[in-house]
């Protein structure tokens, strides 16, 4: 599905218009083959060359056919099980502006409202307002991970199987936000550089700006990571000092219960016994029972097996 908006004067809000014109925005959201051969066929662009638009792993980079300029971006997104990025294709072409999802994109929702207050849908300050937008993103949930990462540090006390699985989850959504964000650098210095688009001066700092951000992330990403790591092996270190407790106190207690095991086994026998002829047979056995239990508990207590 994919929409065309426009702005007839800098004061005028933005406005969904019926058909293509001169500084419009196309907005493909949850696209399908179907828009993309539409959108070629009104843009004028090879429709071979929008088919990576598509492709849920694709890599940021950017790349120019023709008279067109396509950067293929990845933004923080859990659309599907276990991929947490999603792809978004920015077209600038000579007279628009055109983004493409495959899936249904909050972050375009919000950079749409952005963009209410913006006096002109010129390409290259949406371009560098959108690559901003994804940047603060990355930074969001990277700061999101770091703090449940250091929230499991302070409960470590009480380790459970599903605190191992949402470590690893964290560690998989960094890898992932890491694997984006180094090509993401890469496609921000390319455009900085003014090879593939005429970036005014201010847009060069603010892509300045977000380059050194985008690389401050990938620090951050990489010491989180490091931090996921130390975790895991304290929570190793933890679930095996646990299991030898267990282990320790099952053999205490099997030993302890096998005294009164064998003692009741041994007088279970129909032969002449200890105190067999005693009236207080019964009263004496169970005493006997109880005190080498009670000393075994106190041996096993002194050991720290208890």
């Amino acid at each position: 599905m994919y929409k065309i908006y426009a702005k007839e004067g800098e004061e005028s809000e933005l406005q969904e218009v019926s058909e293509l014109r001169p500084g419009c925005w196309i907005y493909a959201d949850e696209a399908t083959s179907t828009d993309l051969k539409e959108i070629s066929e009104m843009a004028g662009i090879h429709y071979a060359d929008m088919l990576d638009c598509l492709d849920k792993y694709e890599i940021p980079r950017i790349e120019r056919s023709g008279p067109n300029l396509f950067i293929f971006c990845r933004y923080p997104s859990d659309q599907e099980i276990g991929l947490y990025t999603s792809t978004l294709t920015l077209i600038l072409t000579p007279d628009q502006f055109i983004t493409i999802c495959p899936h249904r994109s909050l972050l375009l929702k919000h950079f749409f409202d952005e963009v209410q207050t913006l006096p002109s849908l010129e390409n290259t300050k949406l371009l560098v307002r959108l690559l901003l937008k994804i940047n603060q993103e990355f930074t969001k949930q990277i700061r999101r991970v770091r703090y449940n990462v250091l929230s499991a540090e302070k409960e470590m006390i009480f380790v459970e199987s599903d605190d191992i699985t949402t470590l690893v989850k964290n560690e998989e959504i960094l890898n992932q936000f890491l694997s984006c964000l180094a090509p993401t650098r890469t496609v921000l210095e390319g455009i900085r550089s003014g090879r593939y688009a005429s970036i005014y001066e201010k847009e060069r700092d603010f892509l300045e700006d977000c380059t050194h951000s985008i690389r401050q992330s990938e620090e951050l990403c990489d010491i989180v990571i490091k931090s996921i790591r130390s975790l895991r092996d304290a929570y190793q270190i933890i679930f095996t000092n646990n299991l030898h407790k267990t282990i320790k106190l099952l053999t205490a207690l099997t030993i302890l219960l096998s005294i009164p095991t064998m003692i009741a086994s041994v007088y279970g026998m129909n032969v002449d016994l200890p105190f067999a002829k005693s009236a207080f047979a019964f009263a004496i056995v169970m005493t006997m029972t109880f005190a080498l239990s009670i000393f075994g508990l106190w041996i096993f207590k002194k050991k720290g097996w208890l």
